[in-house]
C-alpha cells in the first residue's frame, strides 16, 4: 500500500531511536528520546522545499501519526517542517 499525501502534506517514515550510545553502550527502552525526524517517503503536489528521500526535522506535536503494516509514518504539513539534513 502507498500513501499518496494531498496538498502541501508530507509522508514521512519515523526513525528508529539508538539502542547503544556511540560509545557501545545498551540504552534501556524507557530512557530513549523520541526523535524529532523522519525520512520522507511521498509529497503532496504543492509541496516545494521538501522532496523524497530527505531527511527532515519536524515541529513534534503537529504530525498524525499512522500506522500500516507494522510501520510507523506521519503526515506532516509542509509548515511544519523546520529542517532538513544533508
Amino acid at each position: 500500500m502507498s500513501l499518496k499525501p494531498l496538498k502541501d502534506r508530507i509522508v514521512a517514515k519515523v526513525e528508529k531511536p539508538a539502542e547503544k550510545t556511540s560509545s557501545g553502550l545498551l540504552l534501556p527502552s524507557d530512557s530513549k528520546e523520541k526523535p524529532a525526524f523522519a525520512v520522507v517517503e511521498s509529497v503532496g503536489p504543492d509541496v516545494k522545499s521538501v522532496k523524497k528521500g530527505d531527511k527532515i526535522i519536524y515541529k513534534e506535536y503537529s504530525t498524525t501519526p499512522i500506522k500500516i503494516d507494522k510501520e510507523e509514518f506521519l503526515i506532516v504539513e509542509e509548515k511544519d517542517v523546520l529542517a532538513t539534513l544533508n
